[in-house]
């Protein structure tokens, strides 16, 4: 009621004093109550607006009250006040006031839709940090205890994520509260609480003592990885990383590695799922040494898993796993384990691996030298150009530079470029677009005669392209070459085929014929542009398609300022007669 009393102050002051100011923060107020859900949501998303005008005390005594009473409401509404409270401290006053916050906040966190509760912990978890130790004590500690031990499970899945900002600077009696109540949500009977606590497991770790991660973690750590629940054990893979770097060499194999090694076998694919994709993570937490005696075995096991998924996710990390082997034996254990796990994999059933591998293959150039790239590599790579799956070749192609860099442009061109020529002609249009934005990088590292001579012609053949994504890159590629080769080779080679499309039949050629000119103009330079181009867009203003001479008026624009001056009144007359027209 007094924020109604508030709203009609408000009105009141602004009716009577005539101060028009007031007027739009009584018209916000009265929208917090209103029927209409896009009006309440717009009210919501202005309430530091209400607070400024407010006040700081009557923000604390009455907005924030009628915010805690009517905070059923709809889920969008409630998402837009959980954020907004965030970042309201220094509206009810600084952090000296700033637990005010909390019970809306608190109320916000039970609530059953996902996405608001964690966007009220993400505040909670923001304003803990502006609370004072004896504030966080007083107001804040109690609010976990009473989240944590809620009838409801959204109340103690939002627990999980609170424990550690508050951990660090608490008591010693509300430290080991913390712990009880953590390790009693561990072992909640309600799955989804399970998976939020174990979701900020590996968070709680992090702040806590060596000697509490070895006593408490490490238990709830293997009994969460044996929960009966696929989704809790795959969050426990994902707290293993934070757990495996907090523990000393020597305490790994004992107390991470046999649950590890369970979670890599775990019958559910998708808990296996988790650690190929965690893997990279996981081999640098837990060193070169127990890397190369289980991590090796266990990468290769998921390399041939019976899902597709794993497989998929095991082949994406492919790269940075090899790179991550100790230096002293990493060709030996990939060319020995990793790389026959690679062969069987390019041919693979499933299409989603074979992408995923050619999206890194190439990486492992770079690192196996040009003679094992040759010998071993180079058969994979013309395979999978060849692959019936788009993607798989697109992945390739995206990625040449880096073979590039190790067995030079010769050899690449021997026996890689036969299958891009062919590609250049695929048909399917995305691979044509990846082979021409890959075309400038190609013809610098060839050179302009290799160029002239092998790839020329299907640079042009795109300008015809029945795509006009195919046909505007094909323009921007020649753009890239004559910056490349120079003006001089784009006046014997480019130029004239160009020009000559401006007498092709179909109008749409003859419009690219204008693309190019637009696009070429400035590489070229004045005198090209002016004695050669000119004269051509000159005469396709007369053309009998409007489309066309539209778009010549917009080609004198674009090459005006190239010109030679003398030529500029030309081109402004015949812009007058297009204005004319």
């Amino acid at each position: 009621m007094s924020l109604l009393v508030c709203l009609f102050g408000i009105s009141k002051m602004a009716g009577a004093d005539g101060d028009d100011s007031l007027y739009p923060i009584a018209v916000l107020i009265d929208e917090l109550r209103n029927e209409d859900v896009q009006l309440r949501l717009n009210s919501i998303k202005k309430l530091s607006t209400i607070a400024l005008a407010l006040g700081v005390e009557r923000t604390r005594t009455e907005l924030l009250p009628f915010l805690t009473d009517t905070i059923y409401d709809e889920d969008e509404v409630l998402l837009a006040l959980a954020e907004q409270l965030g970042n309201f401290t220094m509206l009810v006053g600084g952090p000296e006031y700033v637990h005010c916050l909390l019970p809306p906040l608190e109320s916000l966190a039970t609530v059953e839709e996902t996405v608001v509760r964690d966007k009220a912990v993400e505040s909670l978890r923001k304003i803990s940090q502006e609370h004072s130790p004896v504030d966080l004590e007083v107001h804040f500690e109690p609010l976990v205890k009473r989240l944590a031990s809620g009838d409801w499970f959204t109340s103690r899945t939002s627990a999980c994520g609170l424990f550690s900002v508050c951990y660090p600077r608490a008591s010693n009696l509300v430290l080991f509260c913390s712990h009880l109540h953590f390790r009693t949500l561990c072992s909640d009977d309600t799955p989804m609480v399970r998976r939020a606590a174990a979701s900020k497991l590996g968070e709680f770790a992090k702040v806590l003592e060596l000697d509490y991660v070895k006593s408490d973690i490490i238990s709830l750590f293997t009994a969460l990885a044996s929960d009966e629940q696929d989704s809790v054990r795959l969050l426990a893979v994902e707290a293993c990383v934070s757990i495996a770097t907090l523990l000393p060499q020597e305490d790994l194999e004992t107390l991470v590695m046999p649950t590890l090694r369970q979670a890599a076998e775990d019958k559910s694919w998708r808990v296996r799922y988790m650690v190929a994709d965690k893997f990279s993570e996981l081999q640098k937490a837990v060193g070169p040494e127990i890397t190369k005696n289980d991590l090796v075995p266990a990468f290769q096991n998921l390399l041939k898993d019976c899902e597709a998924e794993v497989r998929a996710a095991a082949a994406n990390k492919v790269k940075e796993f090899c790179e991550n082997l100790p230096e002293d034996n990493r060709e030996q254990i990939i060319m020995t384990h990793i790389l026959p796990c690679v062969k069987e994999l390019v041919s693979d059933t499933n299409q989603h691996v074979k992408s995923a591998l050619a999206s890194v293959i190439m990486g492992l150039s770079t690192i196996l030298g040009k003679d094992n790239t040759i010998e071993h590599l180079l058969p994979l790579f013309l395979a999978q150009l060849k692959d019936e799956c788009p993607e798989v070749r697109l992945n390739i192609i995206s990625n040449l530079d880096c073979v590039n860099e190790v067995i030079g442009i010769r050899q690449l061109s021997q026996s890689l470029l036969p299958a891009i020529v062919e590609l250049a002609e695929d048909a399917k249009w995305r691979v044509r677009l990846a082979i021409i934005e890959y075309m400038p990088l190609l013809a610098g590292q060839l050179g302009v005669e290799f160029f002239d001579e092998k790839l020329n012609t299907l640079c042009m053949a795109w300008l015809i392209d029945h795509v006009y994504a195919i046909r505007e890159a094909a323009t921007c590629n020649l753009m890239k070459l004559v910056e490349k080769f120079g003006a001089e080779w784009a006046q014997n080679t480019i130029v004239p085929k160009v020009l000559g499309m401006a007498n092709d039949p179909n109008y749409l050629h003859r419009m690219t014929t204008l693309f190019c000119i637009n696009a070429l103009s400035e590489a070229c330079g004045q005198d090209i542009t002016t004695k050669q181009m000119l004269p051509v867009v000159l005469k396709m203003s007369n053309d009998q398609v409007a489309n066309v001479r539209f778009n010549v008026a917009k080609s004198l624009q674009k090459i005006g300022p190239v010109l030679d001056s003398k030529y500029v009144v030309v081109v402004i007359a015949k812009l007058d007669v297009f204005y004319l027209q």
